[in-house]
Formats: structure tokens, sequence, C-alpha cells
């Protein structure tokens, strides 16, 4: 009996192999081992949401994963699927979030005013035409189709011009195929020609903090890390509310959308113009700051600071949400978003859950039997520190503001800030030694307060560096989440 197991078991793995072998090869039977990047406009308002192609590319190799083609995620907000044309045959799926998709969210486009954002979307390059379809996930958790359209690779006007010149790239941590790895290209921005140097040290610390945080150090040879940059004009980035416009490369800006301390960039031409000097998955924005700041979206790119006392944090945490799709579990700070999750729909996020059926919790495979659900947890005590701690910060920052503003005094500026950080590292402390105590801690559960929101949603354990800022790790959730997109990239 033992034996004939073994030999289903052994024929079962060649199966998988053979398989995982046929789809391998089958993908080029539809598609050449190139890139077929699709310019779009996305814009709209809260209510009303258009797509239009700008332009279409043939680049380098297709850095994705043969035996990856249909997204089994079902993250994000938005997703491309392509099809065989005139046919139901899907041949590739991405799920994504989007620039415009938090816009949409926001007190503006609420207002009604229209706005547009250049995205793209990289698929390998087909042989024959293609149905291109986007989907947006409606406010019941399902999707619905927001735009079609045919593209013939053959078409004349598809652009394969030689790539943006000038552009510097390091080969900072290579394992192999690009196929077979989580290709990561970190793009410079804010460095000037006189700051390469201080770029190549940046870089070196991004790639060396990220694969430090686990479970990235367990797959340290499943990674492909690039560093490129094209050197600004001026060293440093956009900072609105203070006054300070900087000529740089990629457009970086502090108050998007409206939030001081959030950091994106709309200049997605440019962006990708750079990246494209490498094979990518997913990109990260190094930009020459010493403020705290930045900014993840799903399968877009993460943005950060290189100068902070917080980068070990925020590299880690932006890149949850730009690589895996984490939801930030946070509550009290300030966002933009209106009604980023409808009442009562379970959201896409592998971290956070409504709640609504208790008895389906999405990580209940790691929840401990006699645990109740939802979760107990001293959460009282964390909001009256940590609106405290939100309500000095903020007021600390509209100091340092109006003072850039009004070209005060250097010296008077550096005090309001080093304030403001000692402020920032002494709530820091407090927390963590608030949650240590907790007697959930440790526990995964269902801990009431996540995703912007104090009531109604849960996240899985009661710290996590998607919850709290400071050197810390994922929670077992969010840790399980992280791993299963590496293995989706490199299986």
């Amino acid at each position: 009996m033992v034996r004939y197991l073994i030999i289903l078991t052994t024929v079962w793995i060649l199966s998988l192999v053979s398989s995982s072998s046929s789809a391998a090869k089958n993908i080029w039977r539809h598609f050449k081992n190139s890139t077929m990047r699709i310019d779009y406009h996305h814009t709209g308002n809260a209510e009303k949401e258009f797509v239009s192609i700008d332009r279409i590319y043939r680049q380098g190799i297709w850095a994705g994963n043969p035996d990856g083609l249909i997204d089994p995620l079902d993250n994000g907000r938005y997703r491309i699927k392509v099809f065989a044309a005139g046919t139901d045959t899907l041949l590739y799926s991405k799920g994504f979030d989007c620039y415009f998709g938090e816009y949409k969210t926001t007190s503006m486009a609420l207002g009604g005013i229209m706005k547009a954002f250049h995205e793209s979307a990289l698929i390998p390059y087909p042989k024959s035409t293609i149905e291109l379809v986007i989907e947006r996930r409606n406010r019941r958790g399902g999707f619905e189709r927001i735009f079609s359209q045919n593209i013939d690779p053959r078409d004349v006007n598809i652009i394969q011009e030689n790539l943006i010149q000038g552009v510097k790239v390091y080969k900072l941590h290579y394992n192999g195929s690009a196929h077979k790895k989580v290709d990561l290209v970190i793009v410079g921005e804010g460095y000037t020609q006189s700051q390469e140097a201080k770029f190549l040290v940046d870089l070196e610390r991004t790639r060396d903090t990220l694969l430090a945080a686990k479970p990235f150090s367990d797959n340290r040879d499943k990674f492909n890390i690039y560093g490129v940059y094209l050197p600004s004009q001026e060293s440093g980035c956009d900072d609105p509310r203070r006054g300070i416009f900087k000529n740089t490369s990629v457009g970086a800006s502090f108050n998007s959308l409206g939030l001081d301390r959030y950091m994106l960039t709309e200049n997605n031409r440019i962006l990708r113009d750079i990246a494209a000097h490498v094979p990518y998955d997913t990109i990260m924005l190094l930009v020459n700051s010493d403020r705290y700041g930045g900014g993840g979206i799903y399968n877009l790119f993460a943005a950060f600071t290189a100068d902070t006392i917080w980068h070990p944090y925020v590299v880690v945490h932006e890149f949850g949400h730009s690589f895996v799709g984490l939801a930030d579990e946070y509550y009290t700070s300030a966002v933009a978003y209106n009604d980023a999750y409808p009442q009562g729909v379970e959201p896409p996020e592998p971290n956070i859950t409504a709640l609504s059926d208790s008895s389906r919790l999405k990580w209940a495979s790691l929840v401990d039997k006699n645990t109740q659900i939802p979760t107990p947890w001293n959460k009282e005590a964390y909001d009256t520190l940590s609106i405290s701690y939100q309500k000095t910060r903020n007021q600390l920052n509209e100091m340092i503001a109006e003072l850039s503003r009004s070209k005060a005094p250097s010296d008077e500026i550096e005090r309001i800030k080093q304030k403001e950080e000692r402020l920032a590292l002494d709530n820091s402390k407090k927390v963590d030694l608030l949650l240590s105590k907790d007697p959930a801690k440790g526990k995964v559960g269902a801990f009431l307060g996540a995703g912007y929101s104090s009531q109604g949603l849960y996240r899985p354990m009661t710290d996590c560096i998607m919850f709290t800022k400071g050197t810390k790790p994922f929670c077992k959730v969010c840790e399980a989440a992280v791993q299963r997109v590496i293995d989706h990239y490199t299986h």
C-alpha cells in the first residue's frame, strides 16, 4: 500500500512538472519573448470613467513568468485581460490598482472634477490580434468591463524606437532568467549628475533593507534587482505645501491627492521610459529627500525617500502595497480617500476583512481554534495615544509648511523639524510598548480597526509593519501573502 502511494505521488509530481513545462512552452504559441507596453489615459471623476489608448510600444524581453499568465490572486480594484481576438480564450490577466482609482474616491472627484492619469499595461508581445480588456471591481465586489479594444501586433504605428538616452543601469542582485525571478527595478529620482555616488549608496542601502526583511530574506535567490536613473536637473522633489518645486527626471511630488506626506508621480510615461532599460515585474521609486513620505499602489510602483530615519520602515511598508497589494491597517492617520471600502463588502486585500462571515475568515487557517473572533485588544488606549499624536504632528507640519513658504530662516525651520522628528520617535516607542503588553500579542485573530476605519474593518494581528511605524516584521498573514506573490512570479 505504501509503495502504491509512493508511485501515485511520483506520478502526480511528474505530471505537475510536465504540465508546468508544457504551459511554459505553450506561451510561445501566442506570444513572442518581448514586451508590448500599452500606454493609455484613465480619465474621469467619481461617477464617470473613461479609458483611451495613447501609444503602444514594442520593447525588451518580457519579464513575467510563462507559468503565471493567468493571475490567481484576485487582488486589486482593476484587472487587465487579454483574449485572442474574436474568441473567449483568455491568454493573460493581471490585477492592479491605479492612481485614478484612488483619485475617484477624493473630495475633488466626488465634486465632479474630471482628471486624467497616464497608465501602462505590460503584456507579452502577441503574435496575432488580441482583445485588450480592462475591468473594474464594482461596489458589490464583482468585476465589470470598462474598456476593450482590439490590437494588431503588426500595426505599423506600434513604436519600436530606441530607448531614452542618458539612463544609467546598475545590476545590484542577479540570480538568473527574468522569467523565473521577481525582477525589481529601483528608479532614482532627484539625483543630479554630480550625485551619482550618493544614488549608488542609497540604492545599495535600499536593496539591503528589503532583502533583510522576512520573507524576502528567505527568498533572496528569487530576486533580480536593478538600479536605473536619469540624472535630474535639480536635487530633491516637489513639496507644494512648503513652496518647493524642483526640475527632476520623474516629477515626484509630496501632497499627492492633497495629502501632505503622500508622495507619488503622475509622470508615468517618463517613469516607464526609464524603467524600460531593464526587464521588470515591479518598480520602486527612490527619491533623494530627507523628508518622511512615500506611497505604494498595487502593481504600479512604490515611492519612498532616501534619507529619513524611517527609511527601513517606509521601504518595506510601501513595497507591501505595490508588490503584494497589502492594505494599510492603520486608521487614525489622515487620508485623501472617502469611502475607500464600501460598508459590508469584503475588501480584496489579503490582510483586512469586513468580517461579514466570521466562520469564513480569509486567514482562518492561521487562527487558533480557541481565539475569540472578533478578537479583543486594547483599542481604547491605542486610539487615545494615536489620535493625540496625529493632532500634534499635523500642527507641527503646518508650522513647517508655513515657515517654508514664507522663507523663514533655515535654523528656525530646522528646529521645528527636529521637534516633529522627536515626537514621532517618542510616539513610536509608546505604541510599541502598549502593543507589546496587549494580552493578544502574537495571536492571529480579527482585530477591530483597519483600512482607515476605526469601525467595520479588521486586521489579523495587534501589530504589523502595515499597521504602525518602526522596524518590525510583517504579521503572519501579510508574510504569507508576500510569499504567495513571490511564488506566483517564480514557480
